[in-house]
């Protein structure tokens, strides 16, 4: 907990250092008074840093909206322009309510990646002018151009105190570990600025100027045409919600690839609501328009930040430097502060992104997302980005090769590509090559097929065969092809739904004298039974469709993705409840779903074992503990009259509950505020230690050692669910919130991610 406050207040010095100047300079290019930019920066950071669904997004001015800014206040004024920002903010208020933020998460990860590499090369060019003692252009190509002429008339001071800061920014590490814990509690950011910061005292070199604070002005509606106006606030608030959302998926993207503990994903909803509130309470204030931005966000992720609150300090540093500090900010040199931005653009561009999109074929849509950034701005970046995949996509979806060789045995037809109604003319001319009644085989290497491709293929089956000809539709892996189906068609059910089926009929007990000890041997036999017919059912239907996946993971051994901690009760029926099949899950049941912690006696050994192997041997990646409705372990727990220390197993075992026993009654009121449904009220005591006892089970898989390094390691994430077996409904635990959320039949894999990763 104390590394991960040292690593929030670092990261916080070193945005708040980024954030101030770059305030100040998007206010003075819109026209909007100085002191607009550093209330954008205060709100964005104290509210949208509080508020929203990115805990390490930085809101502030929005870079996006400068063009637009800047026209809205040459067209109405200051104050019209604050109340456009307010009804932009509410209309955010109104899209996240509305739920329609995840359509960011279909933006591909090359566009991202181009995004964030664009602007860290516009950052880096811009802020090198600064370094040199002179002032960036409007555009990147205009700083490029203008950089001879700019290196002809430096003064080598200010390169310099630019210098001594990358200098130190770049081997402060190397130097704190070295001189131990004096300089351990020292952020990077802080020791260059302040070293550049005493080289330059006494020579005379541009240094930060802050503007005298003054009142708020209150927003003032615009005057003009109405349609002019309402377009005026979709575009503020389009532009606004598109880089906030960006932003928050790129730093998602940029903090993945980071060593370490990881906030939560983004909620994209609730980013913006956060977005809305802040934009509300700007335009208010009298601040620019507020948005997420990846400049803020990048610099933020890659300073070390663990949790929200780097952003929300970020935003009191600002607000106490332009009350109280002003004098102290106005001794630094603007090329230290410059020097400072630039590394980070640079950081930006990253080659290890370079080489992944080039692994993906994506490297067409990265290089003109980058490309079109620097040259026209972020948003038209994108929309360029977009435009790219879309074609490369649909290029591949209809980019189809046909080719025929004759063998020795057969005349083999290779489709390579995806075959699709574009590519039936080329597939007709192909099979035209193939002679009557010889051996054909159509080998199909793509993942995708349409019906009337599937239509041509099967006629020219039958009409080969029909004269004499063999044909036959296999795969690279010569795999037989069927007609594919429109939906997906497992149904973990129904092969199970009529299980009485395989129950013998009960015969009937004639005579007299049947006893207790008679109808309990009849009891047994008639489960035998059961367990026998079901057996058989299972040779008989399922066998044959799941032995080929069987004798591979017979060869291969199995490597499941998820270690799945459970009750034993025989109405969970595991498999069916996550539809999984064989080698998915690694599971442990055992009565109440409990996981003794680290120090437990021998007898406890089993669980631990399990969890051990699981995740050090087989590498699994999430660890879920799900509890039930009616648990017979917490009925007994809650039920429970004996001591402690009471020797029968039942009782030994049950005491690995107790904790949680204890958790429900330390908030008062049996655990009311402590756990909660998101869809309904708690039921009552049961239900509610049922809810409690994964939570605590959890913080028990946390204290194993092998458990915490994973988890630490950013490899390995915990996850609780809860089932209503008379429901048949799934709850999924939201651990920052205490709050299980249903599942529901068209809950995305994304946002099931979202709610459920610690």
């Amino acid at each position: 907990m104390q590394r991960s406050h040292r690593s929030d207040l670092s990261a916080s010095i070193t945005v708040f250092l980024i954030a101030v100047p770059l305030s100040l300079g998007l206010a003075l290019a819109t026209g909007a008074p100085l002191q607009s930019g550093l209330v954008a920066a205060v709100v964005g950071g104290i509210v949208a840093g509080s508020l929203g669904g990115a805990p390490l997004q930085v809101s502030g001015a929005a870079t996006s909206l400068v063009v637009v800014t800047a026209d809205l206040v040459h067209r109405y004024g200051w104050r019209a322009t604050c109340a456009v920002t307010v009804l932009a903010g509410l209309t955010q208020l109104l899209l996240g309510v509305l739920r329609v933020a995840r359509a960011a998460l279909a933006v591909s990860p090359a566009i991202v990646h181009g995004m964030l590499a664009g602007i860290g090369t516009v950052i880096a060019v811009g802020q090198l002018h600064v370094v040199l003692g002179g002032s960036p252009q409007s555009s990147a190509i205009a700083n490029v151009t203008a950089l001879p002429g700019q290196l002809a008339v430096t003064d080598p001071t200010t390169p310099a105190i630019g210098a001594i800061t990358v200098a130190v920014l770049l081997g402060w590490r190397r130097l704190r570990g070295r001189a131990g814990r004096l300089l351990g509690a020292i952020p990077a950011p802080l020791a260059a600025v302040v070293l550049a910061t005493a080289v330059s005292a006494g020579l005379s070199l541009p240094r930060v100027d802050l503007p005298a604070w003054t009142a708020p002005v209150l927003p003032a509606m615009p005057t003009g045409p109405v349609l002019a106006i309402v377009a005026a606030v979709l575009t503020v608030t389009l532009v606004a919600s598109m880089e906030s959302l960006l932003s928050a998926v790129a730093i998602d993207t940029l903090q993945a690839r980071r060593p370490g503990p990881h906030a939560p994903p983004a909620r994209l909803d609730r980013e913006l609501l956060g977005q809305g509130t802040a934009n509300v309470v700007s335009g208010l204030l009298g601040g620019l328009p507020v948005a997420g931005g990846a400049i803020r966000g990048s610099a933020n992720v890659e300073a070390g930040a663990v949790t929200r609150r780097a952003t929300v300090l970020h935003g009191v540093w600002v607000l106490l430097c332009a009350g109280l500090a002003a004098w102290a900010l106005e001794l630094i040199p603007l090329a230290a502060l410059a020097a400072l931005v630039m590394l980070v653009g640079v950081r930006m561009v990253s080659f290890a992104h370079i080489r992944h999109v080039q692994r993906h074929r994506e490297f067409p849509v990265y290089a003109a997302t980058l490309g079109s950034v620097v040259l026209f701005g972020v948003l038209q970046g994108v929309v360029v980005g977009v435009v790219v995949a879309l074609f490369l996509a649909l290029r591949r979806l209809t980019h189809t090769r046909v080719t025929v060789t004759q063998e020795p045995e057969c005349h083999r037809v290779r489709v390579t590509g995806q075959l699709t109604f574009l590519a039936v003319p080329r597939l007709t001319r192909a099979f035209a090559q193939v002679p009557d009644g010889v051996n054909a085989v159509v080998e199909l290497d793509g993942s995708f097929m349409d019906h009337a491709a599937y239509e041509a293929l099967n006629a020219w089956c039958v009409r080969h065969r029909s004269r004499g000809g063999h044909a036959t539709l296999g795969d690279a892996a010569g795999r037989t092809v069927s007609e594919p189906v429109s939906a997906h068609a497992c149904r973990p059910w129904t092969p199970w739904r009529n299980h009485h089926c395989t129950r013998p009929a009960l015969v009937p007990a004639t005579g007299g004298g049947q006893g207790p000890g008679r109808s309990h041997g009849h009891r047994h036999g008639h489960d035998h039974g059961q367990l026998l017919g079901g057996v058989s059912a299972f040779q008989r239907n399922t066998a044959p469709l799941v032995r080929e996946e069987l004798a591979r993971l017979a060869r291969e051994g199995q490597s499941p993705g998820q270690l799945f901690l459970t009750c034993a009760d025989s109405r969970l029926v595991t498999s069916m409840i996550t539809s999984s099949g064989p080698g998915d899950l690694f599971t442990v049941r055992n009565i109440g779903n409990l996981m003794p912690p680290p120090g437990s006696d021998a007898s406890c050994d089993s669980v631990a074992a399990a969890v051990e192997y699981a995740v050090e041997v087989l590498q699994v990646s999430n660890i879920t503990v799900c509890g039930h409705s009616g648990c017979g372990a917490m009925q007994a727990l809650l039920g429970s009259d004996h001591e402690p220390g009471a020797q029968t197993p039942l009782a030994r075992w049950l005491r690995h509950g107790r904790p949680s026993l204890a958790r429900l009654g330390r908030t008062g009121g049996l655990g009311r505020g402590d756990v909660a449904l998101a869809d309904r009220p708690v039921t009552d005591d049961l239900e509610r230690l049922s809810l409690v006892n994964v939570m605590q089970q959890l913080d028990h898989l946390t204290a194993h050692p092998c458990v915490a390094r994973r988890v630490g390691e950013g490899t390995l994430h915990l996850h609780g669910m809860y089932f209503h077996v008379g429901e048949a409904q799934a709850y999924i635990l939201d651990r920052t919130t205490s709050v299980f959320s249903a599942v529901r039949p068209d809950t995305a894999p994304e946002t099931a991610r979202e709610t459920a990763k610690v």
